[in-house]
């Protein structure tokens, strides 16, 4: 199961994003985050192919390798006192033939059920925004977020490697223009904060 998964991530992110990701022989988009996560999966049932998936780092798997991925990105230190009940979601991908929400909603609610029975009461991750347009888009994005989505200063997180934020006065006429990706406009519209600016 996971190493369909990982298929499916592969052809997702390497396939369809561009991304270049470590597994390039293998066919499959795998890390050392892998075997310390649980992973969820959507199978259609009438073919058997996993068709949606998401990976969850939980809190004591976390302690004991020691970071979250999102650790490695930004610097979480204003969430160390949600770390106890806090899951890192990541890899969340659908195969392009069963993008109609009804997959993501599945997830989703397999996502709820975990919660509820580990008793998680926050959920952290990364989203990526394609930068094959120079980047304009992702600054767009952020132009536009920032403005309601921020979250509170004592969970605010720090990039890393920030991305280029100019300081302009076409902002606002920048976020206009912003194409938000369906799976951050879902996690917005369930009430999800951005963290902070964004990382390369």
């Amino acid at each position: 199961d996971i190493e369909a998964a990982q298929r499916l991530r592969y052809r997702v992110f390497a396939g369809e994003m561009g991304a270049r990701l470590a597994g390039r022989t293998s066919g499959r988009d795998e890390d050392v985050f892998d075997a310390w996560c649980e992973h969820l999966i959507v199978r259609d049932e009438r073919c058997g192919e996993v068709v949606g998936t998401y990976r969850i780092l939980a809190p004591d798997r976390a302690a004991r390798l020691g970071t979250f991925y999102a650790d490695t990105e930004f610097d979480l230190v204003r969430l160390a006192p949600l770390r106890p009940a806090m899951c890192e979601l990541g890899r969340a991908c659908i195969h392009p033939a069963y993008r109609t929400g009804a997959a993501i909603m599945r997830l989703w609610q397999g996502l709820a059920a975990y919660m509820r029975e580990r008793r998680v009461r926050t959920l952290i991750g990364c989203a990526s925004i394609p930068l094959d347009d120079g980047g304009a888009n992702a600054l767009a994005v952020w132009r536009e977020l920032e403005r309601a989505h921020l979250a509170p200063i004592e969970h605010r997180v720090f990039p890393r490697d920030p991305f280029p934020l100019p300081n302009d006065t076409g902002a606002a006429a920048c976020a206009s223009r912003a194409v938000v990706p369906a799976l951050l406009k879902g996690y917005l519209r369930t009430g999800a904060w951005i963290g902070g600016e964004p990382a390369w």
